[in-house]
């Protein structure tokens, strides 16, 4: 048969729960003489669910293989190909990069300023 519960029991629960829920509380709480009533981590979740976008993915993969690309035109694999050279080819996989993720940017763009048209036509 189980035990019943004592109230020292319940009291010393009770003591954690409200211990845990002030210090929450405080943490969450701004100055309030300042107006800083933000709520925390919220910019962090808008910037993790921006992350995790499905948009962020297709620029991050046309970047790296527009980079890629560069690399490899520019011969940057072959042993014996200096310093300068292989600067320069990390230079143009970076400028390739960049423009790819801008030519589908302004893509991505127009094709929302098509659906908007559309919509309100």
């Amino acid at each position: 048969m189980a035990k019943k519960a004592t109230s020292k029991t319940r009291a010393k629960g009770a003591a954690k729960s409200t211990a845990k829920s002030k210090a929450v509380t405080e943490r969450r709480r701004g100055d309030r003489r300042t107006g800083d009533r933000r709520v925390p981590d919220s910019a962090g979740d808008a910037f993790i669910k921006l992350l995790q976008s499905p948009l962020v993915a297709e620029l991050v993969a046309v970047a790296a293989t527009a980079a890629l690309a560069a690399l490899a035109q520019e011969g940057f694999g072959k042993s014996g190909s200096g310093g300068k050279r292989a600067g320069r080819a990390v230079k143009q996989a970076g400028k390739a990069a960049a423009n790819a993720i801008g030519q589908r940017l302004s893509t991505e763009i127009d094709e929302i300023k098509k659906a908007a048209k559309a919509k309100k036509a």
